[in-house]
């Protein structure tokens, strides 16, 4: 018995430990309900005593409620307009009004100045000191309510849309000068509600940071005001040959007629309609009390007369891009410390010029017929010296530069880089036979413009008629080289390398990787287009686009050479491949979809491009001296009236390279060179020295390597198609000697 005692001595502990804990929480629980429901009373006296002194009941009680509401909306309001506003600050920085410190000279590519760009705003007037006239004019014309709004005018913008809805159409603008002047310094002339929101945003900033004199005084000194010329103080130079503190009231009207529409109402483009505008701005001071119908009646029975200029050859959107290449080179720290450049470009005035008139003659002739507004183009050397840019229809318009900030999709024109990355495996040639079927990567069924099938045709005949079941079966079959059995998946993986040489031929913005991508579905832009055609147009070099030969300090001194201080060009296909894609691109100028492009006398290639409901038409072509290529649709996405790629961009590419190709030496494409031997033989014979051994009238050792092969040539297995003696290859998809 007496060993069991610690045994029940541990068990009345514990009991009462527990009973103690029982009894703890047990305290503690009443504690807490009691001391609730003691607060829970006295709080419910209390606020019943105070509340009944604020209560309100009936009007104030509905006043009351909608401030409430008011205040919640407006902070919900609040969150979503700084949440909008983000982007739009993002535009500004610390040194946002300074003037770049960058002054460069551009020289087209015979030494000639053709435009500056950097340091290019006369800003040397104060604001008190631009003629009072000019001002009223501008104030009058533009933003009656300027001296009153905080930078955006809902009572203008109201008259504006009235005045609008009257006139059936867009009569009067609703953007206040801030807003125009926000647009001119942080954003594009493009046409959309995010472009309007920030601007919106950036005019409260502008509005917060500067005075309006301030505001006036920049608009007055970086307005666009067409014939190259930026501020209202280089314009009366232009226009008049006179400082500007020396207009008159006529001139005065005609300078603010052109802040809208510098293009439109350019006097040295069209003087009658300058005048007519100069009336109106006239008639706009006397509506805003500035002038008196007596005062105006002179101006109006004198109206100015510019000095005679002929109108001069555009080439701002060259001259903007070239800029920012140098910019990028400066950052490079390529230039040394430079600021003061001369720059040579590859710029060949003649062939802007052509371009220039292309676009605009096209456009006015057939934009409204195929509902299309907008063009842009390219053309460069086959090494990737730009020659000459058009960005848009209408530069005074809208600086926005659609040759190389615009991402459109390319449809059909991106096909030669799925079949350069096919050839380039060796498993086809242009005679190779190839099925034109259903095929369907998940539930995605490409179809052709014509919604049939051809059955099986040879590959140079599937590019020629740009059917779209082939590329996509090739990205297939790539992957399918690479091991992989499952369609879709294959697919990927072909997609990856046609990716890839893309990126490696030349295209410089992110391909989207879906499965429509090999028939044109991600976004390129022209200049990329015309860099990656180069290849086949030098022989499978990379070329990259670039706006400067030569640069000179402004004391003289050569600071930069392209051809020596850039490194040597990447070769990305090889010589067969290159001969087999000129041979096939030709035959869509011959016999396919881009015949409208054709040159009499000069070996063409090229590709069109046609993308959905007919939103963007293309066409890129080459030949040995140039490639060009050429963009048409709409800024809003819209479709256009069933333009294709080989309508208007292979007329324009036409209009612009037939002429370009005159009076020079021209040069064979690279698979073609019988074409310039050809050319000889015509002119008379020539010495020739074949290579050592060969009998008389053998073909050069070049050939030989174009060719493959004479041992090859005897094994094909089918006869050529007419014209291809010098492509003979073995049909049946085995690859031959590169």
């Amino acid at each position: 018995m007496p060993e069991n005692r610690p045994t029940n001595r541990l068990t009345q502990l514990r009991t009462r430990l527990s009973r103690g804990a029982l009894g703890f929480d047990a305290w503690l629980n009443d504690a807490l309900f009691s001391g609730s429901r003691s607060f829970g009373e006295g709080y419910g006296r209390y606020a019943e005593k105070i509340q009944r002194r604020f209560r309100v009941t009936g009007v104030k009680r509905l006043v009351l409620d909608l401030a409430s509401e008011g205040v919640t909306l407006g902070l919900a309001g609040g969150v979503v307009m700084l949440t909008l506003a983000q982007s739009a600050f993002n535009q500004t920085s610390e040194n946002w009004l300074k003037a770049p410190d960058l002054a460069v000279t551009f020289l087209d590519r015979y030494g000639t100045e053709v435009g500056r760009r950097g340091i290019k705003h006369d800003d040397s007037l104060r604001v008190d000191e631009f003629p009072d006239i000019l001002v009223k004019a501008l104030i009058s014309t533009e933003d009656r309510r300027f001296y009153e709004h905080w930078g955006i005018d809902p009572i203008g913008t109201l008259r504006a849309v009235t005045v609008n809805a009257r006139g059936g159409g867009h009569v009067q603008g609703g953007s206040s000068l801030t807003q125009q002047l926000a647009k001119n310094l942080f954003l594009s002339n493009e046409r959309s509600l995010e472009r309007k929101v920030n601007e919106a945003f950036l005019a409260l900033w502008l509005e917060c940071h500067l005075t309006k004199n301030e505001i006036l005084k920049l608009y007055l000194d970086r307005a666009y005001m067409g014939g190259g010329t930026f501020g209202a103080a280089a314009a009366a130079d232009y226009y008049f040959g006179k400082n500007l503190k020396d207009i008159t009231l006529p001139e005065a009207a005609m300078l603010a007629g052109l802040f809208k529409a510098p293009t439109k109402y350019a006097p040295h483009v069209n003087l009658p309609a300058a005048r007519a505008r100069a009336a109106d701005v006239l008639h706009n001071m006397v509506e805003a009390g500035y002038l008196t119908e007596g005062q105006i009646q002179s101006a109006l029975r004198n109206p100015a007369t510019p000095v005679t200029r002929s109108r001069d050859i555009s080439a701002d959107y060259y001259l903007d891009w070239a800029f920012n290449e140098i910019k990028k080179l400066v950052d490079e720290g390529k230039l040394k410390k430079e600021r003061v450049l001369v720059v040579k470009t590859p710029l060949d005035l003649a062939i802007q010029k052509r371009a220039d008139q292309a676009v605009e003659n096209v456009l006015r002739q057939f934009g409204d017929a195929f509902d299309v507004e907008q063009a842009a183009l390219v053309t460069m050397d086959p090494d990737g010296a730009v020659r000459a840019m058009v960005g848009g229809a209408d530069y005074g318009q809208s600086q926005f530069n659609r040759a190389t900030d615009a991402l459109r999709q390319p449809g059909s024109s991106y096909k030669p880089y799925v079949y350069a990355a096919a050839l380039a495996t060796g498993q086809w040639r242009p005679e190779s036979k190839v099925v034109d079927r259903p095929v369907c990567i998940g539930n995605w069924c490409p179809a052709n413009y014509g919604r049939s099938f051809a059955g099986t045709v040879p590959l140079w005949v599937a590019v020629a008629k740009s059917i779209n079941t082939i590329p996509v079966q090739f990205s297939i079959a790539m992957g399918k080289q690479l091991g992989e059995t499952h369609d879709a998946r294959a697919a990927k993986l072909g997609r990856a390398k046609i990716i890839e040489l893309s990126h490696k031929m030349g295209i410089t913005s992110n391909l989207v990787d879906s499965v429509s991508l090999p028939i044109g579905s991600a976004e390129v832009t022209v200049i990329d287009q015309a860099a990656g055609y180069s290849v086949f147009a030098n022989g499978g070099r990379r070329a990259k686009p670039y706006a400067a030969t030569e640069i000179r300090t402004g004391a003289g001194e050569v600071i930069y050479r392209h051809d020596t201080s850039e490194p040597a060009p990447e070769q990305v296909l090889s010589t067969r491949v290159v001969a087999d894609m000129n041979f096939m691109l030709n035959k869509v100028v011959d016999e396919g979809t881009g015949r409208k492009a054709a040159i009499e006398g000069v070996r063409t290639a090229g590709k069109s491009g046609t993308t959905n409901a007919y939103r963007d038409a293309w066409f890129v072509g080459y030949t040995g001296n140039l490639v060009t290529a050429v963009w048409y649709g709409n800024d809003d996405h819209s479709s256009t009236k069933n333009m294709t790629g080989g309508s208007l961009p292979a007329m324009t590419f036409h209009e612009v390279m037939a002429p370009a190709h005159q009076g020079i030496e021209l040069k064979a494409l690279p698979g073609f060179e019988s074409d310039k031997a050809a050319a000889r033989a015509a002119q008379g014979p020539a010495p020739t020295t074949p290579p050592p051994g060969a009998p008389a009238g053998a073909l050069s050792r070049r050939s030989f390597e174009v060719l493959g092969g004479l041992g090859q040539l005897f094994r094909s297995v089918e006869s050529p198609p007419p014209g291809r003696a010098a492509f003979n290859a073995v049909g049946d998809g085995r690859p031959l000697p590169q």
